[in-house]
């Protein structure tokens, strides 16, 4: 049965202050049973945090996060050079799920470098697949740019072939394709899902205020940019009942409720939200298995 819970990287600086512990426990006060684990350091601490959760908390991790590997000097693990560690995380909190969130940026500055990028993370997925873990890569809407007639997307589907998908919703919308088509599209490759609602949003009074002010580039600022908002699951435009139906037929094990801005809100009261509306579309059963 698929699962529906919460993407932790809304929740990052709230582990930073206050320990991952603490964390999931407000997230089962909230109503939630499974997360997806992304931008959390994975140190010995948190990860050992999470693990006991599984046990104390009833806490189910649908994947875990990775890159493929790091710019020069950069930090954190990657899958090059911490391979093992990935896949002993991954266990330890019984996901068969690791995703990589996105592309190296270099990976947009021509094509073989991002023919490159395909071929690495295919071969990842194939190293993987033998340990029992499938890999995922997750769109943002960069991915609906084309190279040579196809876009981002299709040619990693194309030159990936064992690699399997994590479509965003949200993304999706923003770059300018149908959300519950593309689903459909991924039927076979598609592991999870994205819940981010996409809003439209009138111009604040601030805005006004500059233009009336006449700052330059006031209306520029919101027509280009802040008229789109990330949103709670129904505060958008979204129609969500076809979409999640289409994810779910398309084989999606997990879907999650993610939002990258809460523009001023608590996140616990967006979660909530998010929750009440997914609830009242008749989905509770599948946020808490009970």
């Amino acid at each position: 049965m698929a699962r529906i819970g919460i993407q932790l990287m809304m929740l990052k600086d709230h582990v930073a202050e206050q320990g991952i512990t603490p964390v999931l426990q407000r997230v089962k006060e909230t109503g939630f049973e499974v997360v997806e684990v992304s931008q959390i350091p994975m140190t010995e601490e948190n990860v050992a945090g999470m693990e006991a959760a599984r046990e104390s908390l009833g806490i189910q991790y649908a994947a875990i996060s990775a890159r493929t590997s790091a710019p020069a000097g950069g930090e954190g693990i990657t899958l090059e050079k911490d391979f093992d560690l990935h896949v002993e995380h991954a266990r330890r909190l019984g996901t068969s799920m690791i995703r990589i969130g996105m592309m190296p940026l270099g990976a947009l500055a021509s094509t073989e470098a991002f023919d490159a990028f395909a071929a690495e993370a295919d071969g990842y997925a194939v190293r993987l697949a033998e340990e029992g873990i499938a890999l995922s890569y997750h769109n943002h809407h960069v991915e609906f740019a084309r190279i040579e007639e196809t876009t981002l997307l299709e040619r990693l589907r194309e030159k990936a072939p064992h690699l399997r998908f994590e479509i965003d919703c949200h993304w999706v919308q923003r770059g300018g394709r149908d959300p519950e088509r593309t689903l459909a599209a991924f039927d076979g490759v598609l592991d999870l899902v994205h819940l981010k609602d996409f809003r439209i949003t009138l111009p604040s009074a601030e805005t006004f205020t500059a233009m009336s002010e006449g700052t330059p580039g006031a209306w520029a600022q919101y027509w280009t940019a802040d008229i789109v908002q990330f949103a709670e699951v129904g505060s958008g435009t979204l129609d969500w009942k076809p979409v999640i139906e289409q994810g779910i037929a398309s084989g999606a094990q997990h879907l999650l409720i993610e939002q990258d801005q809460t523009y001023g809100r608590d996140i616990w009261e967006s979660l909530a939200m998010s929750r009440a509306h997914l609830v009242s579309l008749g989905y509770e059963s599948l946020i808490t298995a009970a």
